[in-house]
């Protein structure tokens, strides 16, 4: 297992960053994945959301939530009236789980460095987690209420919604979703 420290990664950028997620083999993951999912738009975004992990077609294309999921979060976006050059996606791992199982407390681990690279250097105002999993991979067992803000080291706030492919089976929830980001447009506006 390769050991990066998070300083190591931010050194690198972008593109370091980017290879040596193509190139990691640090849990079983990499034996099964087409294409590592690493992240899509701005480089200099207010907003980061973090999802779970890559799902069939984000695993096909390299690119996150392009699926149906993708189609909920673009219009989350839209909602909360971001334009591109405002957020960035990226998951809590990058390689897709067989049979879009949760990931393992391991994979998490493996790319917990990469995650944390990636968000130091894209300096944003605020990280939305997307759903448990976002949580559980980010705060160390910590649990965020749902909507509520909390700052980070000065840094950047944190926030939980629910994950875009929640409310695919949960309908009922988009509305409680769009008064959660109501509640919070004054973090990102």
């Amino acid at each position: 297992m390769t050991v990066r420290s998070v300083s190591e990664l931010v050194e690198q950028g972008f593109e370091g960053i980017e290879k040596e997620i193509r190139a990691c083999t640090d849990c079983q993951l990499h034996e099964t994945v087409i294409n590592r999912v690493i992240g899509k738009g701005s480089k200099d975004p207010d907003v980061v959301f973090v999802g779970e992990a890559p799902g069939k077609n984000e695993d096909e294309t390299g690119i996150p939530f392009c699926g149906r999921a993708g189609k909920n979060l673009d219009g989350m976006i839209e909602y909360m009236g971001l334009s591109g050059d405002d957020y960035a996606v990226i998951n809590t791992i990058k390689c897709r789980p067989p049979k879009n199982r949760n990931p393992l407390k391991s994979e998490i681990n493996a790319c917990k460095p990469f995650l944390q690279a990636q968000i130091e250097l894209l300096e944003p105002k605020v990280v939305i987690l997307l759903g448990n999993t976002a949580e559980k991979a980010f705060c160390n067992g910590e649990k965020l209420e749902w909507g509520v803000p909390r700052p980070v080291d000065g840094k950047y706030t944190l926030l939980k919604i629910y994950h875009p492919a929640a409310l695919i089976y949960q309908r009922s929830r988009i509305e409680e979703q769009n008064t959660l980001i109501d509640n919070n447009r004054h973090l990102w506006e």
